[in-house]
């Protein structure tokens, strides 16, 4: 999936990130593992979906109105963080993998196939790069899934020495899947990571 192909899509990310980054401040990296069909993969903006592109972040669409799990955790996430201008003003929000893969007509992971992993590896390495040349704070980055993202990406950090430390946050497809009674509790666990 590479929703930049798309100009309407294209225009969408360029009003996202001109409200919210059009500036020099440093920021600290977040990272998902790959877009989703509903998500990043329609909007381009990670754990974003048409719905709350519109109403969390004030930017119209015409996209398909459809709600994605994870977007809905990580923006009542945001919500309590104090709103997205105040989340985006600290972190820089995108994927160990930008692009993202389906297979039968479904979402699947990079990691979920060891050639695809393999075939991957050198764009993922190449997209941290890129990442980096922006201010990003080196000290610390935040991984978007415990298992194997987490697992993936300490193995090219360890190469790499991109971060002095990476911290592992529950994936919000699983809190939303799972552990929908424990809501409240994950999103406090999230806002003391990020702000400790």
């Amino acid at each position: 999936m590479n929703p930049y192909q798309d100009s309407y899509t294209l225009s969408l990310c360029e009003q996202f990130y001109s409200n919210y980054y059009n500036d020099s401040e440093p920021r600290t990296l977040v990272l998902g593992i790959n877009p989703g069909r509903f998500g990043s993969g329609t909007t381009g903006i990670s754990f974003t979906d048409p719905v709350v592109l519109q109403e969390a972040c004030g930017i119209k669409n015409d996209l398909l109105k459809k709600t994605e799990l994870s977007a809905s955790f990580i923006y009542q996430m945001i919500d309590v963080y104090g709103g997205p201008e105040k989340f985006y003003r600290n972190f820089f929000v995108s994927a160990v993998s930008p692009l993202g893969f389906t297979k039968n007509g479904k979402n699947i992971n990079y990691y979920d196939d060891i050639k695809l992993q393999k075939a991957v590896s050198p764009f993922i390495v190449a997209s941290i790069n890129g990442l980096l040349k922006l201010n990003i704070n080196r000290t610390k980055c935040f991984c978007i899934g415990e298992g194997k993202n987490f697992d993936f990406l300490m193995n090219l950090n360890q190469k790499y020495h991109w971060f002095e430390t990476i911290v592992p946050l529950a994936h919000p497809r699983f809190i939303m899947q799972y552990k929908r009674k424990q809501l409240t509790s994950y999103i406090q666990h999230y806002i003391q990571a990020l702000t400790d």
